[in-house]
């Protein structure tokens, strides 16, 4: 992209992206910032941009300036931690109707991205609230000289209404103070076998909020004597992989629900879910980091109560659930999105027992059965060395060898359905139809260990999408022929 020449002295003048400082020395979010032309002094005018990121999960640190028509963006990197700028959330106004711009996005932490496979960044605006993606042709993902050969993300916009404040993000938002609005509607239905409780609080003093989902009297279904399986989930541990927070409430929203399936889960298994594991993260618009810097997934083996409170808290209630004798803690699933993926995926751990092993292969067979986004040739087990203080590796070294830990991953992009070679981009409500699915695939996996009998009237079904290539074995059938070879030799992070 052809730079004018006087950019040099427009970026070491009075600008006002120059007062933040050099790249390495953001530190805060830019606030009602009007970016006016190199030497303009006058009255604002309309088509002088206003940036503001001070808000809820807002991120953008710093503006530049380059022409009329285009814009250098910055990304705040996440807070005590410089290594991590992926997430971005501004909003835009003071705008011309028409005015045609460029807005590029020139500090991105990671090379490989999505962008390069037709993602784009989501918008809306006051009169048009509902979150959409841009058209994947104004996108463009290169790597630049004008900023070290670094990747920059590039996408052209025209302003239509010059009342409205538009806003723009890496991916669909799903805040604190949602999901805290979302948990309290669900507290005012006083529902029987849904419990809220603050599990604890995060640095910031935000709730670490728990539900458990369940008929604590279920007649006839369990003697007093049995113990009752337990599912535990989690989520938001990565602030910025806000898809996570979809589908944990996809999956909430079906176990309260009075489906049948949902009734007869209720009445054998416990379900604790804790959505949002890491809120100050998630409140500052941080992408994978606390307040103070951490990652949080990689300090499961010994989390600090003052550092990393809400961890240790979750920690030691996995710790004392898995010594309870009246429960069976049977699964635990931590919810992530991935950057340079597509479809939804699981991790699982490497055992020496191969019986084990092809018994952790069942849940995630039977997920692709159940989701049409689902993908088990992506899915994979490891024993990476960095990944040892997940929750899914720590977690599966500690539990006993009944147990099952997984890592769920979906794309911040799409999903490529089977027998197809069009993606189909991931909506709010796509993203919350995988956690529906995930919920009751529950079911599927609970009836082939004989623990809930097949005795169901026969028009209930307990997949709410069957995959059009299922052959009702559970093994994937078909999904291979549309995962990319590409996407297998990708690094992964989670």
């Amino acid at each position: 992209m052809e730079r004018k020449m006087e950019e040099s002295t427009v970026r070491d003048g009075d600008t006002a992206g120059s007062e933040a400082g050099g790249e390495d020395a953001l530190v805060g979010n830019v606030n009602k910032l009007t970016v006016s032309p190199p030497g303009y002094s006058g009255a604002l005018r309309k088509g002088h941009l206003v940036f503001d990121a001070c808000f809820e999960s807002g991120n953008l640190g710093r503006v530049d300036y380059i022409s009329e028509f285009e814009f250098d963006l910055f990304i705040r990197p996440d807070t005590c931690n410089p290594r991590f700028r992926v997430w971005f959330n501004f909003t835009v106004e003071n705008v011309r109707e028409t005015q045609r711009v460029i807005f590029n996005v020139v500090n991105f932490s990671k090379t490989k991205s999505l962008y390069r496979d037709g993602m784009s960044p989501v918008v809306k605006s006051t009169s048009r609230p509902k979150w959409q993606r841009l058209p994947a042709k104004n996108v463009y993902y290169y790597r630049c000289p004008d900023h070290r050969r670094n990747y920059v993300m590039s996408f052209a916009f025209c302003f239509d209404r010059e009342d409205d404040v538009y806003q723009f993000a890496y991916c669909y938002p799903y805040t604190y103070s949602r999901l805290q609005h979302y948990l309290a509607s669900l507290e005012r239905r006083n529902l029987p076998y849904l419990q809220r409780e603050q599990l604890g609080l995060s640095v910031q003093q935000r709730r670490l909020d728990l539900l458990t989902i369940t008929n604590s009297e279920a007649p006839g279904h369990l003697s007093p004597e049995k113990e009752k399986k337990l599912v535990f989930l989690t989520s938001r541990v990565h602030p910025g992989e806000s898809p996570a927070s979809f589908i944990c409430q996809g999956v909430i929203d079906f176990l309260v629900s009075q489906h049948p399936v949902a009734q007869i889960l209720r009445d054998h298994v416990i379900f604790k879910i804790v959505p949002m594991l890491n809120p100050d993260g998630v409140y500052l618009g941080n992408y994978r980091c606390s307040l103070m810097g951490f990652d949080l997934n990689r300090h499961w083996q010994d989390p600090s109560p003052w550092a990393h409170p809400t961890l240790h808290a979750v920690k030691q209630l996995i710790v004392q659930m898995s010594q309870d004798p009246r429960v069976s803690l049977e699964f635990y699933i931590d919810v992530h999105a991935h950057s340079t993926m597509l479809n939804g995926f699981m991790y699982g751990n490497v055992f020496e027992d191969e019986e084990r092993v092809q018994r952790q292969a069942v849940f995630p067979r039977l997920l692709c059965q159940n989701a049409p986004d689902f993908s088990f040739s992506n899915t994979s087990f490891n024993r990476d060395v960095v990944k040892a203080g997940t929750g899914r590796r720590f977690l599966g070294g500690l539990l006993d060898d009944t147990s099952y830990c997984y890592t769920l991953e979906v794309s911040f992009y799409s999903y490529m359905p089977a027998g197809s070679n069009a993606p189909v981009p991931y909506t709010e409500e796509t993203y919350m139809k995988l956690g529906r699915n995930v919920a009751r695939t529950f079911l599927d996996y609970y009836k082939l260990s004989n623990l809930i009998k097949d005795n169901r009237p026969t028009h209930i079904q307990s997949s709410e999408v069957k995959s059009p290539t299922g052959n009702g074995k559970g093994n994937g059938v078909g999904r291979d022929a549309v995962d990319r070879q590409r996407e297998k030799s990708q690094g992964v992070r989670h």
